[in-house]
């Protein structure tokens, strides 16, 4: 049983205007979330985008291929009943941030690393208000408390659609700087992954390249990707 999917039963799967924004409905019964919760997005682009996920389901419904469906689901079911608690987990990434933790040799890393995270670093005063400072080696050292709060209010300020898929671009990035660099769109997105697996090319251009890491690595980028772009429909 746990290879089971529900089957496709539906013939039309079309997006409408509701109460409280918009939602999908199949041969006009309307979606609902896995915890049974009404299936409603702020925006059209948003849901017209969930209406061809689930269009797009043949035989049976394979969540895997739905990434819009599933954040909506998240933010409806798991984000909002604990939005306080899910934003100060994702603020916390500032006090460990990936852009701060620099290696202290060889040379070359150390440079490299100074050249990619620092103007990341410079882009987050600028734009955020927020100064983060890098150290050397892995041993955790706190943060400028009032810069972190800095960001903490910003995280908090975003709504759980916003924070559901926020969620996924820091986590899939290790770093609170280029989740905002890439919610706020400042950068392009091939940028900030790139900044963001700078360790792994050294690593890859030293030892060569391990082609299990790549496939993961493909199936994370992926996720980062979908992030974006639902952040785009919720933002059109």
């Amino acid at each position: 049983m746990s290879d089971w999917k529900p089957r496709r039963f539906w013939t039309e799967a079309a997006a409408l205007p509701v109460t409280g924004g918009y939602t999908v409905q199949l041969d006009k019964r309307p979606v609902k979330t896995p915890a049974k919760a009404a299936l409603v997005v702020p925006t059209e682009a948003l849901a017209q985008a969930l209406a061809a996920e689930w269009d797009a389901q043949e035989e049976v419904v394979d969540p895997a291929t739905m990434p819009m469906t599933r954040t909506a689901n998240s933010a409806i079911d798991k984000v909002a009943v604990q939005r306080a608690e899910v934003a100060e987990m994702l603020a916390a990434y500032g006090d460990s941030d990936l852009l701060c933790y620099r290696a202290d040799s060889p040379a070359e890393l150390v440079d490299r690393q100074a050249a990619h995270w620092d103007p990341m670093l410079d882009w987050a005063e600028a734009e955020l208000g927020a100064r983060l400072s890098p150290r050397t080696g892995i041993i955790h050292a706190p943060q400028d408390p009032a810069a972190l709060e800095v960001l903490r209010e910003r995280v908090h300020t975003l709504d759980p659609f916003e924070l559901a898929a926020f969620h996924d671009l820091v986590a899939l990035t290790g770093s609170l700087v280029l989740g905002f660099a890439a919610f706020l769109t400042t950068r392009s997105a091939d940028e900030i992954w790139e900044v963001s697996r700078l360790d792994e090319r050294w690593q890859e251009s030293q030892w060569g390249t391990d082609e299990e890491a790549r496939q993961i690595e493909a199936l994370k980028r992926a996720s980062f990707d979908d992030a974006r772009r639902f952040l785009a429909l919720l933002h059109r």
